[in-house]
């Protein structure tokens, strides 16, 4: 469905009409009963009972607020202009408002892409943009937009792994944040836009394992750190021996054979890879005694 531009009056031109009727209907009841006119007197009565019926068809407006008007069960047009309004007292009339509002959502325990059970929470920030179909196509907006939340955060938990394993480029909860945070904002949007309601941002607030296996994961992760530190150790100190060697060729500064270069490689490795200081030993002869 489509918003209509609901049609009102200025609340302020209507007052002061309903307060002449209301002055005109006093008069008039007050000359008939002085004068005994029956006349006067009913006809001051039916401009107090006008007076009384638009009463009711005043309502105020504030910055971000709407008013759906249904007429009768049928939807006539939706109110954004803020103001002081009156409309058809026989409108029932519905506010709806138009600002940001924030799902703080709770941890909830889901199975991730690997089937590890994880805690996770998300913060969404939402709006309505069509009040026709927030009114008239879900029943209760709010409570549509908190299930379709949780829901859509179980989806996309499922969807990705905790965190990256072997393949470093494979998208994960932990480590492409942006990544999944895009991904559930679509998927929210997908979801509630048939609601008239347009998704602003979501996050992740909470993100971690099970309590039973998160002890499990940290010393797997802590063993993944420590072996791609060795990684990198091993290939730096690789690239030094090889610079070394080639610097002591191209310089002619000593000729060494492929024992001694074998030795030499081996002594610069332990160097380099050891976790503690090495002692320095001097070898007073040779190589072969």
């Amino acid at each position: 469905m489509k918003e209509i531009d609901g049609k009102t009056t200025s609340g302020g031109k209507i007052l002061l009409g309903a307060f002449f009727i209301l002055i005109l209907s006093v008069v008039l009841f007050g000359v008939g009963v002085y004068k005994e006119a029956n006349v006067l007197i009913a006809l001051g009565i039916v401009l107090f009972i006008v007076f009384i019926f638009i009463l009711p068809g005043f309502f105020t407006i504030q910055p971000n607020q709407a008013m759906v008007l249904i007429l009768f069960g049928k939807y006539t047009g939706t109110i954004k202009k803020e103001g002081w309004h009156w409309a058809n007292p026989f409108y029932s009339k519905k506010k709806i408002s138009l600002r940001s509002r924030n799902i703080n959502g709770e941890k909830i325990k889901v199975n991730d892409e690997m089937g590890n059970p994880i805690e996770i929470a998300a913060v969404i920030v939402w709006r309505v943009e069509n009040t026709v179909e927030a009114i008239f196509d879900v029943d209760n907006y709010v409570d549509y937009v908190n299930v379709q939340s949780e829901s859509a955060l179980r989806h996309l938990a499922g969807m990705y792994p905790y965190d990256n394993t072997e393949d470093t480029h494979t998208i994960s909860l932990r480590g492409s944040t942006d990544e999944v945070a895009e991904a559930l904002k679509n998927e929210l949007q997908q979801r509630l836009g048939k609601a008239g309601v347009i998704v602003e941002e979501a996050r992740l607030s909470h993100l971690a394992y099970a309590p039973e296996i998160a002890a499990a994961m940290l010393q797997r992760q802590q063993a993944a750190a420590i072996i791609a530190a060795r990684q990198k150790i091993v290939e730096g100190a690789v690239g030094m021996v090889q610079m070394a060697l080639n610097k002591l060729s191209e310089n002619e500064i000593v000729e060494l054979d492929e024992e001694r270069k074998a030795a030499m490689v081996s002594n610069l490795l332990v160097v380099l890879c050891g976790e503690r200081n090495t002692q320095p030993v001097i070898n007073t002869g040779t190589l072969h005694n």
